[in-house]
């Protein structure tokens, strides 16, 4: 599976330096300066994990935080010179997974973004929720020991709804996850797909939010 991960940093040569090494460990890594930006591309993308400075212009890391933790579950781990208990306690309040303090051991970063990976079932071929699981290098869905016929759509919906289980997935978070930022679509699309994998899901997972779009949920 390609591995997507966010650098928000606004030194630039911190924010290469990191870039490189994430790289050079097989990862694809997209960098921004700038918090707004950094919101924009939350939207734009389906990071696995964000890594996020705290100081940033125009919308802080602690705001950027709070805002990423409304359309994803993945990882974020905070990487700044600010080193104390307010800013770390805020932070693991608004659900950061890991706080590394400027200056770092380069290697030590990546050992810890590996670590959150593997957490997050990110770093597996597989990912399960109850009888349910994903194959992210085939594209295949198994439900118990019943293969599942999606299409390549209907995979991303579902691996999108599992990876962020319990969290509800709003309709726009579809258009910009599944269909590109750009899609001038309407919500209709997204009722049929989800139509169309209830019809193959032995069990209904899929729970409708009314108004707002859908969540996964675990059959006991």
């Amino acid at each position: 599976m390609n591995i997507q991960i966010l650098v928000v940093e606004d030194d630039k040569h911190i924010c290469d330096t990191v870039k490189t090494f994430l790289q050079n460990e097989g990862f694809f890594v997209d960098t921004t300066f700038d918090g707004e930006e950094a919101l924009e591309m939350f939207y734009d993308k389906n990071y696995h994990l964000v890594i996020l400075d705290i100081l940033l212009p125009r919308l802080n890391g602690q705001e950027l935080l709070k805002e990423f933790r409304k359309i994803s579950n993945a990882p974020v781990l905070i990487m700044t010179a600010l080193s104390d208990d307010t800013n770390q306690l805020t932070a693991f309040q608004n659900e950061a997974d890991d706080y590394v303090i400027k200056p770092f051991s380069m290697q030590i970063l990546i050992k810890r973004v590996e670590a959150l990976l593997r957490r997050s079932g990110m770093l597996q071929k597989e990912i399960s929720v109850g009888k349910l699981s994903l194959n992210m290098e085939s594209y295949k869905a198994i439900y118990d020991t019943r293969k599942l016929a999606l299409t390549l759509r209907e995979f991303e919906i579902l691996l999108l709804l599992v990876q962020n289980k319990g969290k509800v997935i709003s309709h726009e978070t579809f258009f910009t996850k599944i269909w590109g930022y750009d899609f001038d679509g309407d919500e209709g699309i997204v009722h049929t797909h989800i139509k169309n994998l209830r019809s193959k899901l032995p069990v209904n997972m899929i729970k409708t939010v009314r108004g707002i779009g859908y969540s996964l949920e675990e059959q006991k």
